[in-house]
């Protein structure tokens, strides 16, 4: 393993010399730099001349780079047109982002049709008939068989193809990502990610450099309890492929979840100006969403106040039906509602929260028209004015009925719990305590069974905080702490749960705890522009103390 991580480091030390010519192809030439995808090699029966074609059609695909690789992979049919493979990379990349649930029309019809003229066209290996099978267990009667069942279909599929071709990385690779995929969000033994995670990182001894294996080990990881094991995937993955926006957002994925939050700003401002660059605004959006999180966490306000204004027209340009950006049109969607929403609620802004409308964009799905609907509730409820809260809350139980009846069983579980979460706040606002505390507590129980969507970077706002927040103002500073520190422990540094259990400490008379607290939340707002957050300068005076 060392000298594997040796080797991917003397490689990328050099320009990328070791990378194989797939990621240079063309780009090398008339003295433009070489492309910087990572390397990769899948084997075909296509002609020698669209080798190195293919491969960089498959690095491209690795790391959900769907717009570039659909044209990498109509390249190759053009110059080879008995090339049956090519449709299959056509098809996978008409289903595009496996985590990104909602897949228009278009997608499906396109998915399908380069899936038959691949088998029009007939592979001349049983091996890439296994693999065009497969794919077509994707598209194959969706309009009858849920997608749940599909992808599925296709994971057993994938296993049978990495099994039946020991010999084929790429199978297994895939194979891995379609274990993470399918991984349910409630399994708390992590089965699904598990797996995929011991096949990737045994691949990763052989192949350091390789854009999938960096790129899926993150998302195996990317739950709090697995987090750390990916940081390393993470650090590496937007060196392996930086010309590629999703591999440059991606390491945010583990940044987030550990708290490494100036990681994650970096991170993410790089892969917005690369998806700006590329026209792909979902992308961009999704990268926003997470560097907005991220500086919020850090009392950098304004900067996010920045990315506020700018984000309903980034929004506005996301195109339904095209294959483009990594992120799936739904990501941009959710991220245009997240990120004025986060802004409001991140700085306890409730009467601002209390005013957010809803836009069309709200409105395309349920689950991201609650986002909207959550935030103002809350705001509603804890600025004083519990009849617009239920209203909101009234709007939410509607949405959650909706999804539950289209059998969208993630979603309507995540708006049961914000649901919940505003109603204890309504409760609470009317007078009626200990019904806001069950309330509360249901949420925060809720939220304990499942984890979050990999489009976004976290709950708006974390239920246990929730219950801490409640618990303080109640006067219950010693169960209020438990609360706040559980919520550190699953989301680490996060601003208000770090002052929250600042000020539950120093309420329970632990000065040495809340000193600490207190230190930790001025070390995590370095950077942080201080203006509009009273609390750091709370700190400051405990600190001095």
């Amino acid at each position: 393993m060392k000298l594997a991580k040796l080797s991917s480091v003397l490689c990328l030390s050099i320009s990328l010399t070791c990378v194989p010519a797939l990621a240079q192809h063309d780009h090398a030439e008339g003295g433009k730099p070489p492309e910087r995808l990572g390397s990769v090699h899948f084997a075909t029966s296509c002609s020698p001349a669209v080798e190195k074609d293919f491969d960089r059609s498959v690095a491209l695909l690795h790391s959900f780079w769907f717009s570039a690789a659909v044209k990498s992979f109509e390249a190759v049919a053009a110059k080879d047109p008995k090339c049956a493979m090519a449709q299959w990379g056509i098809a996978m990349c008409w289903w595009g982002n496996p985590f990104g649930g909602f897949r228009p029309q278009k997608s499906i019809d396109d998915g399908m049709a380069a899936v038959d003229k691949a088998k029009t066209l007939g592979a001349k290996t049983d091996r890439e008939r296994d693999y065009i099978a497969a794919v077509e267990l994707l598209y194959k009667d969706a309009a009858t068989v849920d997608q749940r069942t599909r992808t599925l279909a296709y994971e057993k599929a994938m296993e049978k193809v990495a099994a039946s071709y020991p010999d084929d990385s790429e199978a297994r690779i895939f194979y891995a990502l379609s274990l993470d995929q399918t991984a349910p969000p409630t399994d708390k033994t992590y089965a699904n990610l598990l797996k995929a995670a011991a096949i990737l990182e045994k691949e990763s001894e052989t192949q350091p450099d390789h854009p999938g294996i960096a790129h899926y080990i993150i998302h195996s990881y990317d739950v709090p309890a697995l987090a750390p094991r990916a940081l390393d995937a993470a650090r590496r993955y937007a060196k392996i492929a930086p010309d590629a926006p999703h591999a440059l957002h991606m390491p945010s994925h583990t940044f987030t979840r550990l708290g490494l939050w100036q990681e994650s700003i970096e991170t993410n401002l790089a892969s917005a100006a690369a998806a700006r660059k590329d026209g792909a605004p979902a992308e961009e959006l999704h990268a926003y969403d997470y560097q907005t999180y991220a500086y919020l966490q850090t009392a950098q306000d304004q900067a996010a106040k920045k990315v506020v204004e700018t984000s309903a027209a980034i929004a506005s340009r996301i195109q339904l039906n095209a294959p483009g950006a990594a992120a799936p049109p739904s990501a941009g969607w959710y991220a245009a509602s997240a990120i004025p929403a986060r802004y409001a609620l991140e700085r306890n802004a409730w009467s601002e929260a209390a005013k957010l409308s809803l836009t069309p964009l709200d409105r395309k799905f349920g689950w991201i028209e609650a986002v909207t609907l959550f935030a103002r509730a809350l705001g509603a409820a804890r600025s004083g004015n519990p009849a617009a809260a239920s209203a909101d809350v009234e709007k939410l139980r509607s949405i959650t009925a909706s999804l539950n009846e289209a059998k969208d069983v993630y979603w309507a579980s995540q708006v049961e719990i914000q649901v919940r979460g505003a109603e204890a706040w309504v409760a609470f606002a009317e007078g009626k305590k200990d019904d806001a505390l069950a309330k509360m507590r249901e949420a925060a129980a809720m939220e304990d069974l499942t984890e979050k969507s990999a489009i976004s970077p976290g709950p708006l706002k974390p239920a246990r905080e929730l219950l801490g927040e409640m618990l303080l103002q109640m006067g219950k500073p010693a169960e209020a702490l438990v609360e706040f520190e559980a919520t550190m422990k699953k989301e680490p540094n996060r601003f208000r749960s770090v002052y929250g259990a600042a000020v539950a400490a120093e309420r329970s008379s632990d000065e040495a705890k809340a000193k600490a607290c207190y230190a930790q939340l001025l070390k995590i707002c370095e950077r942080g522009d201080g203006k509009g957050r009273p609390e750091l300068e709370v700190a400051r005076k405990a600190v001095a103390r």
